[in-house]
């Protein structure tokens, strides 16, 4: 496994994330804790998590099943970076009680000690917005952020499906208050499919320190050789990949996508996974295996080189928006 740095900081991480929001719903706590074992063997030591993943009425589940697996000992949780999110709405499913969602100081400060004691550790290393609050200025948060970093309960501080110019407000305001360290990541929807975080996310991030970590690199799985599956193995897609496919449009592409890389040799899923090792400003993508080969796969993917040609076929096939201001403006 290769690792790098997250953004400006000295904290090396793996360049694959395990992403964790199908364990619990889709994951039994067992399996969940075997696959985990799996990815710090395989040299994974960046973990994501969410406190309201698990849903519905089990928000909070998948931090619990993480920090059962923390309290089975042998240096499991000193080994790993740990990445969770505070915003949603962690009450019974309808409106929140007031104050009990989003970023306002008292959340963050009732958030974050709620997530300590699922996640039975004393700190996390990456807390993160899981999105913008308009309401609450950024002097609030940023107060409640060195708070929380002066207790140690939290090292650094990234965001999630942030736009540029938050990303840009957020550190410009941490910067005038001084001691503030600011956001060093930015988790967003990035892959071959939907590339628009490459117009303003991705050269904020970069301009201000951030690591990108892209989430749904397989397009909720558009990009994980789905076609294929369905010719061979009967198995339809479903959801967003389903969705897309009904376009002929998209279908047209996404058979161009696998045709490509079948003359490659190199498995789709596999393929999308490096490809956005290959981007500029990105730290690694968030895989959610759901089995161990899934997990298996991934690691594949993180050894992947590309070619030239395969590269140059991709951007053909999935064209970016361009270089931020000309896409848009000449």
């Amino acid at each position: 496994m290769k690792y790098t740095q997250l953004g400006r900081t000295g904290l090396k991480v793996s360049r694959l994330v395990l992403g964790t929001m199908n364990f619990g719903p889709q994951t039994d706590e067992a399996d969940s804790h075997a696959i985990m074992d799996a990815a710090l063997d395989a040299g994974i030591n960046f973990v994501d998590t969410a406190n309201v993943y698990g849903w519905g009425e089990n928000k909070g589940r998948t931090e619990s099943i993480i920090g059962n697996w923390f309290a089975q000992g042998e240096g499991r949780r000193d080994k790993v970076v740990l990445a969770t999110k505070v915003y949603g709405n962690m009450g019974a499913d309808g409106p929140a009680w007031p104050n009990h969602d989003k970023l306002s100081a008292v959340n963050i400060r009732r958030a974050v000690d709620a997530s300590l004691k699922r996640l039975q550790t004393d700190y996390i290393d990456v807390y993160q917005f899981h999105h913008v609050d308009r309401a609450t200025p950024f002097d609030e948060i940023w107060q409640a952020i060195d708070v929380l970093v002066q207790q140690g309960k939290i090292l650094y501080v990234g965001s999630s499906n942030f736009p540029g110019y938050k990303i840009a407000q957020a550190n410009e305001i941490a910067a005038r208050r001084g001691g503030t360290i600011g956001l060093v990541s930015e988790q967003c929807l990035y892959n071959l499919a939907e590339r628009r975080a490459e117009m303003e996310v991705v050269p904020a991030a970069q301009e201000y320190g951030l690591g990108v970590i892209p989430w749904s690199p397989l397009h909720g799985g558009l990009l994980g050789g789905v076609i294929k599956k369905e010719v061979e193995g009967g198995r339809r897609a479903s959801g967003r990949a389903a969705d897309a496919l009904a376009d002929a449009g998209t279908r047209a592409q996404i058979q161009s996508y696998e045709d490509l890389l079948d003359k490659h040799g190199i498995e789709p899923g596999e393929a999308a996974l490096a490809w956005l090792l290959t981007r500029p400003g990105v730290t690694g993508p968030i895989v959610g295996p759901r089995t161990a080969e899934q997990l298996a796969s991934a690691v594949r993917a993180s050894e992947l080189e590309l070619s030239e040609e395969l590269l140059t076929g991709l951007d053909e096939i999935f064209p970016g928006p361009g270089p931020s201001p000309e896409a848009f403006a000449w």
